[in-house]
């Protein structure tokens, strides 16, 4: 009898929700950082287990916007919550829920929405601290389950998906048994570049960036990809080349490690960085770069 179900992954920034998507899936789909405000858009991770299926939606972290990028979003959040049949809620052992949980938690609650708690970086916290932050929670809603996890370490990933896999209900599969996300393989490729920037340059360049391929060619063996990196300043695209270009170097040979792993096969990257002023900030950018309203 087949079961399957649509699950959001659900909370503020830098809590964990990526790496618990990858975690779950047993592939890396999902870019992370320590940085926050890291996934930009939606990400759809299947995973298919026995006669079960389950669509994960890994979706940005809620947070106050000071952009129009910002604005967009939030604005995928509340489009992944529209339609799923369930949430997972990650929070971070170091505080007590604060407004982003309350409100999250209160939507939820109001669609008659069944949430998992799923309290993240418990490596990190003590036993003490992790029970306050528990009993914190169980005064606001009714939880179909609370699991305390290490995401990173991959400890007690498979009590989550025990736990999600009694939120699924009968019904036919939506995709093919091999499928693991229904992200272009563009995107995909984009977001292991912008990975890299994320974990090699400082807070506020990365955040200033976006990535487009121009370019995804399949030739016999080979895997040809250009890609262009685009910040919003001259000083920003200096930083980004690096002295004798050894930073664009360091950040195309990481990326391109990744691409051959994921697609099977050999990479030619290039990768090319250019300037647009306060992109952020524009919808005809924003939408040119791949954050297309069609989608909200």
């Amino acid at each position: 009898m087949k079961k399957t179900g649509f699950i959001a992954i659900v909370g503020r920034p830098n809590v964990g929700k990526s790496t618990l998507l990858n975690a779950m899936l047993g592939e890396k789909i999902a870019i992370t950082s320590r940085k926050p405000q890291t996934t930009r858009t939606r990400i759809t991770g299947i995973l298919t287990k026995g006669e079960n299926q389950f669509v994960f939606i890994d979706t940005p972290g809620m947070h106050k916007s000071m952009t129009k990028l910002g604005d967009y979003m939030n604005r995928q959040i509340g489009s992944a919550l529209a339609d799923v049949d369930a949430a997972i809620l990650v929070a971070d052992t170091d505080y007590l829920p604060g407004d982003v949980e309350k409100k999250l938690i209160q939507r939820f609650t109001k669609d008659s929405l069944p949430i998992i708690l799923v309290l993240n970086k418990t490596d990190l916290s003590k036993p003490e601290r992790i029970g306050q932050v528990i009993a914190a929670y169980a005064s606001l809603a009714d939880f179909a389950s609370v699991i305390p996890i290490s995401a990173i370490k991959e400890d007690g990933i498979s009590i989550v998906l025990d736990e999600a896999e009694k939120l699924l209900h009968e019904g036919e599969w939506i995709f093919d048994e091999d499928e693991l996300t229904d992200q272009p393989e563009r995107v995909i490729a984009s977001e292991m570049i912008r990975e890299k920037i994320l974990r090699l340059l400082d807070n506020e360049i990365p955040h200033g960036t976006a990535v487009s391929i121009e370019e995804f060619k399949e030739e016999g063996s080979l895997l040809r990809i250009r890609a262009e990196i685009y910040c919003e300043r001259e000083s920003h695209k200096r930083i980004i080349i690096g002295k004798n270009g050894e930073m664009l170097k360091k950040i195309s040979s990481y990326a391109r490690e990744d691409m051959e792993k994921f697609f099977g096969t050999k990479v030619f990257l290039d990768v090319w960085v250019k300037v647009k002023e306060n992109w952020r900030e524009s919808d005809f950018l924003i939408n040119d770069l791949g954050f297309k309203k069609k989608d909200d």
